[in-house]
């Protein structure tokens, strides 16, 4: 592999190794290759990152990435800084979900503080959905974790604690219904992580320490589910995050195993990228990803206080 020169733009530095990544190991188990752009500082000023935990892509392909400082920084999809803000209150674990929706909105899953935020692309608050005040009766939150919009503009928030649930608004934030609940069947979940809908309002949840996959439609009822906890294609450990592509793909960000999965909209497995460690193309408990337009995947390498961007 061969390494390009550290650049400086401005205050920003990045590292762009020169190789395009290609998956080695397909379906047939872990592994990793060679990222096409690593970046990130660790560190806490402007344009560095400190533990990322979230990200999306907007429709102009800047990425929008949320750390443990509760701050929401934007970049260009290589990695330089273009603005940020801070969530109205601090606390030490930050938000855990980021949607640019199909209105340029952010909307936010400010998870300790029990409420959705919904900001314009320069940081600035539209509205928020729920009280603020923790809770398990409609309309409350117990930590919400993600938030995406159907094509009538009503909010999907899930949420995880006594919950274990996802919560359907109006698109004026006024409660409509819910599913869910605490448990190991279908239609159950522990602790969903993230979620993303596709074209034709499939629902699509990372039930993360149930380690699998559900699909349901707008009313909640369950479509198909996938994944059992392990190494192997198709088993999954701690699906912390998941982002559909245009081809009709999904892909999955595994904390426990430190990697990606490519799946079809069925379930089929169909490549893996990453593995543990703390080189280029190794990851350590990654907990998100973003696909840009052009179909490559910057995933949010967590506890390396990095950003890697493949092709899988």
């Amino acid at each position: 592999m061969e390494r390009a020169a550290v650049k400086i733009r401005g205050c920003f530095r990045w590292l762009v190794w020169g190789v395009i990544a290609s998956s080695t190991a397909g379906c047939g188990g872990a592994g990793s290759s060679i990222p096409e752009l690593v970046w990130g500082i660790h560190g806490t000023k402007p344009g560095w990152i400190h533990k990322p935990r979230v990200a999306a892509f907007d429709h102009e392909d800047h990425l929008y990435v949320a750390d443990l400082t509760d701050r929401i920084q934007v970049f260009d999809r290589d990695g330089k800084y273009l603005r940020g803000w801070r969530t109205p209150e601090f606390n030490v674990d930050g938000p855990s979900g980021l949607t640019v929706d199909r209105y340029g909105r952010l909307l936010v899953a400010d998870t300790h503080f029990y409420r959705v935020l919904v900001y314009d692309p320069s940081g600035e608050i539209l509205f928020q959905i729920g009280d603020g005040v923790q809770g398990t009766t409609p309309g409350r939150f117990g930590y919400p974790t993600d938030v995406v919009i159907d094509k009538a503009g009503n909010f999907y928030v899930s949420e995880y604690g006594e919950n274990d649930r996802i919560q359907v608004f109006s698109p004026k934030g006024e409660w409509i219904r819910q599913w869910g609940g605490h448990g190991y069947e279908p239609g159950q979940f522990l602790r969903p992580r993230a979620m993303a809908i596709d074209e034709d309002e499939r629902i699509y949840v990372a039930d993360s320490c149930n380690h699998r996959i559900q699909v349901f439609d707008t009313q909640g009822k369950v479509l198909k589910v996938w994944g059992e906890r392990g190494t192997g294609p198709g088993q999954m450990s701690y699906p912390y995050d998941l982002s559909l592509d245009s081809d009709g793909s999904l892909y999955v960000c595994e904390y426990g195993n430190s990697r990606v999965q490519k799946f079809s909209r069925d379930g089929k497995p169909l490549a893996i990228w990453g593995g543990a460690g703390r080189k280029p193309g190794e990851l350590y408990n990654p907990w998100a990803l973003a696909v840009d337009s052009r179909g490559l995947v910057s995933v949010v390498d967590s506890n390396n206080h990095r950003v890697q961007r493949f092709r899988l």
